[in-house]
């Protein structure tokens, strides 16, 4: 097949969905499909919704010699309207990959109408749809009305989590969960949505003596939130027990992870959530909350825990009980490692990516 996938930026970008989209794009090149990149410049939302009336981004898009033209759905404020005009002129099939909508997140109600108009215009002028969990599913179909969803055929293909091939023995994670403080890790980006202030709230009801709490994830990513954050733990004495690293490589990714006791990243909304996956993999209970995603990785009190987006009194409890019931820890950490193994492979998902794909040739050439 002759694909082009549009993005904004680069595809080693660092989130959830580029990796995604990069996973994807790898896969389809392995097996000897053709993939050219369509890379938007970053701007903000009102400056690209200028880019459907771009000439030079018509004419790129009406030059493509592909029979399937992916878009992440990242890049719907660009394309909603010029889908459109380009469509009639095209032969290829146009699939978006929707990983998060836009109109899902807690913005301001007049935003979020904004939103949710744009998204729909934009989600009701592709042939096909790619989502990254059932949830993002139902979200997307929800805004379509059902009659347009129903014209629409799409998939449901979840994200994988065998990236960092996990290996750890029961034994290990059991004298691992007898050991030592609670040490807690937040795997995510440093901005709101991720809800590390959430995290630190909850932690103020802990005593100092009994968790500690690694960050990984890219601090810059929202400078006034990080500052924010900063000031949060100074105020409540938690910098000692904090140790922010940053970005790290897939292989001190997995020393860390190996070495930690739970997964903790409250976020107010995930569309899917990989790191939940991923950490499952290295025997760690996640805790996620029960807006978006999270709720189809992690089971409530066997492999993790769910709690509403900014319950920072229940998160404190559940907590608690895990640095004084070490047994438990032991139960469920290795509930954690059995539901990672019943969880997607990223060949499987992106094959079935693959074969979604060759129906749409298909359904065309007939």
């Amino acid at each position: 097949m002759r694909i082009a996938l549009v993005i904004y930026g680069s595809l080693d970008m660092l989130s959830g969905g580029y990796l995604y989209d990069r996973t994807l794009v790898a896969v389809l090149r392995a097996v000897g499909d053709s993939v050219e990149i369509i890379s938007l410049p970053w701007r903000n939302y009102l400056r690209s919704l200028g880019d459907n009336f771009s000439p030079d981004l018509r004419r790129r898009l009406l030059g493509l010699e592909v029979d399937i033209m992916l878009q992440d759905e990242l890049n719907h404020p660009s394309l909603f309207l010029l889908n459109r005009r380009v469509r009639e002129q095209i032969s290829c099939r146009v699939v978006s990959i929707v990983h998060l909508l836009r109109s899902s997140l807690n913005h301001p109600a007049w935003q979020n109408s904004f939103y949710r108009s744009v998204e729909r215009r934009y989600l009701s002028g592709v042939d096909g749809l790619i989502y990254n969990s059932a949830t993002t599913g139902r979200e997307a179909e929800r805004l379509l009305e059902g009659s347009l969803a129903q014209k629409r055929k799409s998939l449901v293909a979840y994200p994988g989590c065998d990236r960092l091939n996990p290996q750890i023995s029961d034994e290990e994670l059991k004298h691992r969960a007898l050991d030592g403080p609670l040490r807690l890790l937040f795997l995510g980006n440093v901005i709101p949505r991720k809800g590390l202030h959430i995290a630190l709230k909850a932690l103020e009801r802990l005593p100092s003596d009994q968790w500690t709490l690694t960050v990984i994830g890219n601090p810059r990513a929202h400078p006034d939130y990080a500052r924010a954050v900063s000031r949060q733990m100074a105020q409540a004495g938690l910098a000692p027990n904090v140790q922010f690293a940053g970005i790290l490589p897939d292989r001190e990714l997995s020393t860390v992870m190996k070495a930690s006791d739970v997964l903790v990243m409250p976020s107010s909304y995930e569309g899917y959530g990989i790191v939940y996956a991923e950490a499952m993999g290295f025997g760690l209970p996640a805790v996620g909350t029960t807006s978006g995603a999270a709720g189809e990785i992690i089971t409530h009190g066997c492999d993790g825990f769910l709690v509403s987006p900014g319950d920072t009194v229940a998160l404190a409890s559940h907590l608690t009980e895990l640095t004084q019931n070490r047994l438990l820890l032991v139960e469920m950490s290795l509930a954690a490692r059995n539901r990672y193994q019943s969880l997607p492979t990223w060949e499987g998902s992106m094959n079935a990516i693959r074969a979604f794909l060759i129906n749409l040739v298909a359904d065309v050439a007939l």
